[in-house]
């Protein structure tokens, strides 16, 4: 005979001590969160550009270069190092300029190219990474690197670490939200895949939660006809009492899992609605950000949303614009790249600088690897291409506990290889976890009898870009 399933949502949850502890998982968690050492950061914004934008066009200024167009890349540059299949066969590598001008800005005097009129201006609240470098040479192996610290897919991504490792500080959202929206420069570009922000091995309440860039952010998030929120919540209470039922014949945590995702669908029912509800915002900040902020699905409205996500304490917010991989037609894709990307970037550090959000945010702008100073294909006066380059390329950040106005490593004259300072993906992902109180070799998970960690057995902390 089957027990009632008329139970009262409180005498239910009280008397039913495991169940309880998972439909409220996120509050407690956010009530139990303890850092290894003090964090400087609450939170990350992580603007991802995926495709990998081109450092020697956007900050890495080679200006010397212009004596050299159209010669080949010397091998003393090159020293064998692997090419991708897209050049490798090119009988020639000939040396592109970039075509765009640079500028000091700031009392740094931190580089930028004229494609970033918004972003340079702040140039003093930049922490600007020369001479990043990375194993992986093709898309989906480096941006999974770059979110797993493996190449191979399957791991915890950088977002989920984080939740497991201090949970969520709101328990009407998920501690990990994604954004993704299409870049102008190249709409039909690399794809992105769910795993990206997946949770691996880890429990799975620990994924991101993507938030669709057309139609409605979340998928069913208003009640059918004729369904109102009590009905809705009696429902859940029996299906919970159904899962509770069920965990206790097998034990599997992930169906607490289930229960506890169940409530905080619930509750996003009531929250995402008022998230995503703009129209209160000044005029005033909505023009900050740009004409495409009212698009739904843009990097500019992603850019706004991202605000209103961390305003509401969401612990890992990222955004995948994508678009920036650019083999041929350079010079017209990047400038699209950058009308999307700058103004909204630069708005949304303003905000949170404005809002007093900026000094516990940490801001990580960048992509999964960088581009060659060589052409892809044929090199003309006005057009050029680049292939992937993974031996060095740049990274910003900005926000809490990162030391403002500063350089940080140096490339040789073709922005081919690293000749000061090389900082790894693993001394990245070591660094942000460091800025958020956590310690890299600490936070382990065992699964199938091996303690894993988002850097592996790697990484160290780059040090001169703390403040």
């Amino acid at each position: 005979m089957i027990p009632s399933l008329h139970l009262n949502r409180r005498v239910f949850l009280q008397h039913s001590t495991q169940i309880g502890a998972a439909a409220l998982a996120s509050q407690l968690l956010a009530e139990n969160t303890s850092t290894h050492f003090p964090a400087k950061a609450k939170r990350i914004i992580y603007l991802f550009q995926s495709g990998a934008p081109s450092q020697m066009d956007l900050f890495d200024p080679k200006a010397q270069m212009e004596a050299h167009r159209g010669e080949d890349l010397p091998a003393s540059i090159r020293m064998g190092q692997r090419l991708t299949t897209m050049t490798s066969g090119q009988k020639s590598f000939p040396v592109a300029p970039s075509m765009f001008q640079f500028a000091r800005h700031g009392e740094s005097g931190m580089w930028f190219s004229d494609l970033m009129p918004n972003m340079s201006k702040l140039a003093d609240e930049w922490c600007m990474i020369r001479s990043m470098h990375t194993e992986a040479i093709n898309h989906d192996p480096a941006i999974t690197f770059f979110q797993t610290g493996s190449q191979l897919a399957g791991r915890p991504s950088i977002g989920a670490w984080v939740s497991y490792g201090l949970g969520s500080m709101n328990r009407d959202l998920p501690a990990y939200v994604v954004l993704t929206s299409f870049g102008s420069g190249r709409k039909e570009d690399q794809p992105l895949y769910d795993r990206l922000w997946g949770a691996g091995f880890l429990p799975s309440q620990h994924q991101g939660v993507k938030f669709r860039n057309t139609g409605d952010p979340v998928l069913y998030l208003s009640n059918p006809p004729g369904v109102d929120r009590q009905a809705r919540r009696e429902t859940l209470d029996e299906i919970n009492a159904l899962n509770g039922f069920r965990h206790s014949t097998v034990g599997d945590p992930e169906i607490q899992t289930r229960i506890a995702q169940y409530e905080m669908a619930f509750r996003m029912q009531a929250s995402v609605p008022d998230l995503t509800d703009i129209s209160k915002e000044p005029k005033h900040v909505l023009e900050a950000y740009g004409p495409e902020v009212n698009q739904p699905g843009t990097y500019a409205a992603n850019c706004l949303l991202a605000r209103r996500l961390a305003e509401r304490d969401v612990r890992f917010i990222q955004l995948f614009h994508m678009g920036w991989d650019h083999h041929g037609g350079l010079p017209n894709a990047i400038k699209g790249q950058c009308r999307d990307t700058d103004q909204p970037t630069a708005a949304l550090i303003k905000d949170l600088k404005q809002r007093g959000l900026l000094d516990d945010t940490l801001i990580v702008w960048g992509g999964e690897f960088g581009r060659t100073i060589y052409s892809q294909g044929a090199l003309t006066a006005t057009n050029y291409g680049r292939d992937h380059h993974p031996r060095c390329f740049t990274v910003l950040m900005a926000g809490a506990g990162v030391r403002k106005g500063y350089t940080h490593g140096e490339t040789d004259d073709y922005s081919y290889n690293i000749v000061r300072d090389p900082v790894h993906v693993h001394d990245l992902n070591a660094t942000i976890m460091h800025l958020m109180g956590l310690e890299h070799t600490k936070l382990t998970y065992r699964y199938q009898g091996r303690d894993f960690r988002l850097t592996d057995i790697h990484g160290n902390l780059v040090k001169p870009v703390l403040a």
